[in-house]
């Protein structure tokens, strides 16, 4: 895909813009924290529901990568007020979506003046709205149902300033929690939201999803349309599905089923191809009638892994499996951590065996076994904080943090299917073949079959 220079580009990373955007989200959360602040004072039924809606609108209007910190909170059951978590888990699927004549000026600069002969229809209001950009249907000159994923203008500029606003966050954090050392990890959010922006990456993770899993009818990514596509548009199949919260009331075998789609989705591209979908969070898929097949809906964070990580997340299996502490060890500098010392080794376990934990039980058990949702992970979290106060610091390496985000969201989406499998079976069935060679192999073959390079 060609790329237009950056000088001739109006939508690129500009200082006007950065500075725009960091006045607005400053006013933005300032504005609804004195509105939360006035209403909390008052009091009276339903504060927290109201708090939760002013919040929720404040991070609609903004968008960017602050509504994506929402997203990623609603994901985790139980972490957030009752009010909040069903206000931003909103965010995932009904955000504030912009109107038909931003749509018709975004496709006029995205496919030129005459865009509207390139489909025999678009409705311009939109099916998804979401934190970088919105999805409309439409319908191909052939007939085909479309879905149109269209970004929002000025999108460098705002990430970059809302980067910024991060980095001054998280260096207040890495003052109140002493024992992490956040850089690195701030980096590796950066890239990715950075990588977000390129739809023409994203069409081609599309392809490489698209590729891994032909062979089954059950795992779907869309078919991309490559001759309407830009890098801030992307045209693609429409695919019809349920979301996994309407899987809530269905029986038990169909949770379950669910379930191991969602699993198999995930690690599968990790351990043949070194990928993983980045941000499993409850609107990036849709179930078929009846839970017979799983669509995988959104590839823009799609994170790209050495075999050797890989291996090491391979390893750390089987050391924690059978106590080794000296392999627990090597997994971890597989992963990317440093000066590891043997108290440091002992607090990244503490994490490492409540993340593996269902995969060690070789037995049906639900993710959380018996601990009330609400305390999943606080427990250990709490843990691992003391202890790295006193035995720390400890830098988290860059390719740890989507690692960890994703399983955790994973979890979290078993969690709220109330999920029950053996999860170590199902875990040992994907590394059927494993071998670090081999991955390396299939994953510069992928990369170079669906236009990408590693």
């Amino acid at each position: 895909m060609a790329k237009t220079p950056e000088r001739d580009d109006p939508e690129r990373d500009r200082f006007a813009g950065r500075l725009a955007r960091f006045t607005r989200v400053g006013l933005g959360l300032s504005g609804a924290a004195a509105n939360m602040g006035a209403r909390t004072i008052l009091g009276g039924e339903g504060a927290e529901a109201r708090n939760a809606r002013i919040a929720g609108e404040a991070l609609g209007r903004l968008k960017g990568p602050l509504m994506k910190v929402a997203q990623i909170m609603a994901t985790i059951p139980d972490l957030l007020p009752p009010e909040f978590a069903a206000t931003f888990g909103e965010l995932q699927a009904h955000a504030p979506a912009m109107g038909p004549p931003f749509v018709r000026r975004r496709l006029a600069a995205e496919l030129g003046p005459t865009w509207r002969e390139r489909f025999s229809e678009f409705d311009l209001a939109p099916a998804h709205a979401a934190s970088l950009g919105q999805v409309h249907r439409a319908r191909s000159l052939d007939g085909a149902r479309l879905a149109v994923k269209l970004q929002y203008p000025d999108m460098a500029s705002a990430v970059e300033s809302d980067l910024g606003q991060l980095r001054v966050l998280l260096g207040v954090g890495r003052r109140l929690v002493s024992g992490i050392d956040a850089r690195e990890a701030v980096e590796e959010i950066a890239a990715r939201l950075r990588e977000e922006l390129d739809y023409g990456r994203e069409a081609a993770m599309m392809r490489l999803f698209g590729d891994h899993f032909a062979a089954r009818g059950d795992i779907v990514a869309p078919k991309v349309r490559q001759e309407l596509c830009t890098g801030r548009l992307i045209a693609m199949d429409w695919l019809d599905g349920e979301g996994l919260l309407a899987l809530k009331t269905a029986d038990q075998e169909s949770r379950n089923r669910a379930a191991r789609l969602l699993f198999e989705a995930w690690w599968s591209p990790l351990t043949r191809l070194g990928v993983i979908h980045g941000d499993p969070h409850l609107g990036n898929y849709s179930f078929s009638p009846g839970v017979q097949g799983i669509n995988m809906l959104d590839f823009g964070c799609v994170r790209i892994f050495p075999p050797a990580f890989v291996g090491g997340v391979v390893r750390l299996f089987h050391a924690i499996s059978a106590g080794d502490r000296e392999a627990e060890a090597e997994a971890y500098r597989a992963w990317g951590f440093t000066s590891l010392t043997k108290d440091l080794v002992e607090v990244l376990g503490l994490w490492a065996r409540f993340i593996y934990g269902p995969l060690l039980d070789d037995r049906v058990r639900s993710v959380a076994d018996g601990v009330p949702p609400g305390e999943y992970g606080r427990r250990e979290a709490m843990a691992v904080k003391r202890a790295l106060e006193t035995r720390g610091p400890v830098t988290i390496p860059r390719e740890f943090v989507f690692m960890d985000r994703a399983a955790i969201g994973l979890g979290a989406a078993f969690l709220h299917l109330e999920a029950r499998h053996n999860w170590r079976a199902l875990f040992e069935a994907s590394l059927e073949g494993f071998n670090e060679q081999r991955l390396a192999q299939a994953q510069t073959d992928a990369l170079a079959r669906a236009g990408l390079s590693d």
